[in-house]
């Protein structure tokens, strides 16, 4: 994914755009900061909030953390079975507010990236978002054969 980001230039990676985040980088940097949070959580941690988008101020960092992030997760993954799936995870909220759900149930989350794609998507100039949207979609069909063993209904 982050691959179809390259052609952008610094200010067009960090200019307000509107939308939730407000700019591409912001969106990216949320992405990633998800991601964190729910290794977190899945290793009995309770982080404190979410990465703040200035701690990322080009691509290439972005890049190195979200790197750094994807090996915890394989490491986290590689081992799990059926049983893993299934185990139920505490956590705290960012409102402190103590609460549990099974692995599995937790992974749902990354649906939700799909819709901060597209509004990358829809933030850019048209040129810039054809190519976008052909790696996006791809980067798409790649994980969701990777994480489809780990998005198991109940039993």
């Amino acid at each position: 994914m982050l691959e179809a980001l390259e052609p952008l230039s610094l200010e067009q990676f960090t200019q307000e755009l509107g939308g939730s985040f407000g700019s591409v980088r912001n969106t990216i940097v949320h992405t990633l900061s998800a991601e964190c949070v729910w290794l977190l959580r899945w290793n009995g941690e309770n982080p404190p909030g979410m990465l703040a988008p200035g701690g990322y101020p080009d691509l290439a960092a972005v890049r190195h953390a979200w790197t750094d992030n994807e090996a915890k997760m394989r490491q986290f993954f590689e081992p799990l079975d059926e049983a893993g799936l299934q185990k139920v995870i505490p956590y705290k909220t960012f409102a402190g507010l103590e609460t549990a759900s099974p692995l599995w149930q937790m992974l749902q989350h990354d649906t939700k990236e799909h819709d901060l794609f597209r509004q990358i998507e829809r933030m850019l100039d048209p040129p810039v978002r054809s190519g976008l949207h052909h790696r996006t979609r791809l980067w798409h069909q790649a994980r969701a054969t990777s994480r489809a063993r780990c998005k198991r209904p109940p039993r």
